[in-house]
């Protein structure tokens, strides 16, 4: 079994401690969690948007299966590549990838936003009776009626629901993984079959750029609650700067 190495072991212990911390704080109910709604990563036009949940959303996660499976990739995952790049340099990616996570998530969501918004005033809804409703929780059912349901539902979601989670961090890193690790196999709990890491983490990108714009979950039954593109947000940023170190290789010394 790999060794644990400190940077990885001490982003296991925050995020642990920020999951329970959340539980015994807010309570078990994340859709009425206080701490959720303070550290949870809302849009930007929403109240409760802080500056500070760009940061902290990377640290709070949904439930166990969340965070089990977050912790487990970055186990996997994190060791060996902050063994091979010590650990400002890994530390710098992690947060890095994961604040590119929250950009992209923003980015989409603002063109949903402003698309929705521009068809609902167009149809005689007046924003600012659009946007107290929304900041009441509440929804006119007209809205159904010149909204596709995809758009209602990323304009509503995308408005009123925090985004939370470290995935997007993750993602960046199985992105290293694969540029400098192409040919190992890795496996899907649900596809037991061993794939290149240079064909798996594109695989996996593609579904979740495919379920992202069909706003489906894999198995076709409704939105999935997933944040799909920040996934997408995550690996791009990561590749950006995987591509980029690649390409300087000879400046790698300076993170030592």
């Amino acid at each position: 079994m790999m060794r644990i190495t400190d940077t990885v072991k001490h982003l296991l212990i925050i995020n642990v401690l920020f999951f329970v911390g959340t539980l015994i704080l807010g309570g078990s109910n994340m859709n009425a969690n206080p701490i959720v709604e303070l550290l949870a990563l809302h849009f930007p036009a929403n109240p409760d948007f802080k500056i500070w949940q760009t940061f902290t959303h990377m640290f709070m996660h949904g439930g166990i299966a969340h965070i089990a499976f977050n912790m487990f990739a970055l186990y996997s995952f994190g060791g060996l590549l902050e063994q091979m790049w010590g650990p400002k340099k890994f530390i710098f990616f992690y947060i890095s990838c994961g604040l590119g996570s929250a950009a992209l998530h923003i980015g989409v969501n603002y063109y949903y936003y402003h698309s929705a918004i521009e068809i609902l005033t167009d149809n005689g809804f007046a924003k600012d009776h659009i946007l107290d409703l929304l900041n009441k929780g509440m929804i006119d059912t007209r809205w159904k009626e010149v909204l596709t349901e995809l758009q209602f539902e990323n304009f509503a979601g995308g408005y009123t629901t925090p985004m939370l989670g470290a995935s997007g961090a993750i993602y960046g890193l199985l992105v290293a993984f694969a540029f400098m690790f192409p040919e190992i196999p890795l496996m899907l709990m649900f596809i037991p079959v061993p794939i290149k890491a240079k064909y798996f983490v594109p695989g996996v990108l593609v579904m979740d750029l495919f379920l992202g714009l069909r706003g489906q979950s894999i198995f076709g039954f409704g939105n999935d609650g997933i944040a799909h593109f920040a996934h997408l947000g995550g690996a791009l940023l990561g590749f950006i700067m995987m591509w980029y170190w690649k390409k300087n290789e000879h400046n790698n010394r300076r993170w030592n």
